[in-house]
């Protein structure tokens, strides 16, 4: 793991290696391509602006660091109902992702109403 930075970014880093791992098994034993790749992409894409909110240079950046992967969240959880309704996982991987997921939108869900509270006052 990279550095010690905040919970968020811990649970995102270790998400972002399970997606990988599903995206692997996805392409190589379901040849599933498309929505794999946007699992990637979104799943990946969680941590990574978690990483760019902790380097932020003003609480607005911030804000909007962590909204964006608030987004990538939801995209995600989009994705993962769509392998499992299309029979590409079945209902125990993706209970199991995404609890995982849901866990850390509501981290992030948390954040945002506590830095935009602050911003009021």
């Amino acid at each position: 793991m990279i550095g010690n930075k905040s919970i968020a970014y811990d649970k995102a880093y270790n998400f972002a290696l399970r997606i990988i791992k599903a995206f692997e098994y996805l392409q190589k034993n379901k040849k599933e391509y498309i929505l794999s790749k946007q699992l990637l992409r979104c799943g990946t894409s969680i941590g990574a602006n978690i990483s760019e909110a902790n380097g932020a240079i003003s609480q607005k950046d911030f804000s909007a660091k962590i909204s964006i992967a608030y987004k990538e969240c939801l995209e995600t959880k989009y994705w993962l109902s769509l392998l499992k309704d299309s029979g590409y996982i079945d209902n125990k991987t993706y209970n199991s992702i995404f609890k995982d997921n849901d866990e850390i939108s509501k981290i992030l869900f948390s954040i945002l109403k506590t830095t935009r509270i602050n911003k009021k006052q």
